[in-house]
Formats: structure tokens, sequence, C-alpha cells
């Protein structure tokens, strides 16, 4: 399901329109993309693998990166995850061939913002980059420095991590962690799957797709005593999930 036409004009800094850049082995991709955003304003660039990818990055300041999966060395997914520990505020939007559900948990996980199944809409795939840069343009310069404390764990924002109440640190994913951090902003409020997908993924909730329920299942391994019993995120039958546990900012 495609987002709302959104009013997000291609420009970030410096009153300079946004730029993109395509990283795509295949030339007949890349001309094809270019050629749209650059109809549409925007400013782009394009690479073939991760070299040139990289070697754009530090001339050139990107916004959004499109960065196909099925690349010839590291592949996209790798290439995602470099990029997110190199730049929090960079736009990353994967464009693959692969449409299980748990390929997209894996993008998304990898530190991407968004992804496009092939074959696409060039008009989906702008709606999506849109929907990026009004959420990077928007995302604070400096991380939040809060924290939230229940049970025996505390979810450090700022640090993105989950600290134990004997020091111990768990590690999250991008998508467990920005789940949990739905979770505990809201404790006690029902959170729809359609609602929580637009957190992980910017884009709406399709009844097929088991991201939100797997993202869940993997946290509730982590944080409940017993996860086939949970007593923290606790479905609520025919609405979502809710997190029952008490929550104190720190």
């Amino acid at each position: 399901m495609l987002h709302p036409p959104l009013d997000v004009p291609p420009t970030l800094i410096e009153n300079r329109p946004a730029r993109l850049l395509v990283v795509d082995d295949d030339p007949v991709t890349r001309a094809r993309l270019e050629a749209y955003f650059a109809n549409e304003g925007y400013e782009v660039l394009a690479a073939s693998n991760g070299e040139d990818m990289w070697r754009t990055l530090h001339s050139e300041p990107i916004d959004v990166v499109l960065l196909d999966v099925g690349l010839p060395g590291k592949d996209g997914l790798e290439l995602a995850r470099e990029l997110r520990a190199h730049d929090e505020r960079l736009g990353i939007i994967l464009v693959t061939g692969r449409s299980d559900d748990i390929d997209k948990i894996v993008g998304l996980e990898s530190g991407a913002d968004d992804y496009v199944t092939k074959p696409f809409n060039s008009r989906e795939l702008l709606a999506r980059v849109k929907i990026v840069l009004r959420g990077n343009r928007n995302r604070p310069a400096t991380q939040e420095s809060n924290a939230y404390r229940f049970g025996r764990w505390t979810l450090e924002i700022g640090h993105r991590r989950l600290v134990g109440s004997d020091g111990s640190r768990e590690s999250l994913t991008r998508g467990e962690f920005e789940l949990l951090a739905s979770f505990v902003r809201r404790p006690g409020v029902v959170l729809s799957r359609d609602r929580l997908m637009q957190t992980v993924s910017h884009r709406a909730w399709d009844p097929n797709d088991r991201t939100i329920d797997v993202l869940i299942s993997r946290l509730r391994e982590k944080l409940e005593d017993d996860p086939k019993t949970p007593e923290l995120i606790v479905t609520v039958r025919g609405e979502g999930y809710l997190f029952a546990g008490d929550v104190t900012s720190v």
C-alpha cells in the first residue's frame, strides 16, 4: 500500500536540492533512476559497487542512498550496516528482489530506513524517498540523552542500548530497538501492528507480513523470564501489543 502523497520539496541543506546516490551494478537501472529523479528536481549521483559508493560519499554530501541488495562483492545488506555506522542521519533505502518476510526483516535490521521490492514503480520509490527525507529532516542532530527503566532493564535511548541491572548489555538490532523504544515511551497503550510497522519501516502494515510478530518474538526472548508467557510485551488480540511493565524515565 502506498502512502498518501507528501508535500516534501526535494530541498534539505543550504537551499540545494536533496542529493541521491544510486548504487546498482545494472547500468539500465542506474540510468532509469538517474533520469527519473533528476526530472523530479533531485541531484542524482550513481555508483556501480561499494568502492565507488564510498568514494562518492567521501567527496559529496549525500542525503539518501538507493542501495541495491544484489551487488557484486559486498552486498547491499553489508554496505547498509557500514553506512548506518558511518552516519546515523543518512537515508538508506534498499532496492531488493527478495520478497520474503525474513529478508525484509534482515534488510531493516541492517540499518536501512526502508526497502522496495523489484520490480518497483518509480512513483512508489519517489514516495519512499520523500518519507525518508522528511524523517531525517525532523530527526534531531544530537541523540536523545534520556533513558527508561523497567524491571531489571534500562533502555538508554541516546546510546541505543539495553542494559541489565547487573551492568550487562543486551544486543538489539535496529528493528528491535525501534520497537522497544516505542513501547517504553507509551507504557499501557495498545499499539497496533500498523503503527509499529510505521515505526520500523515507514510503511503500512500488510496482514500477510509477519515482520512485527517476528521482532516481538525476538524481544520477548531477550526481555521476558518466560517468553512463552510474556508479562512485559502482551498481545491484545485483534488490536496489537501493549507494554505492561512499570516504566520510569531516568
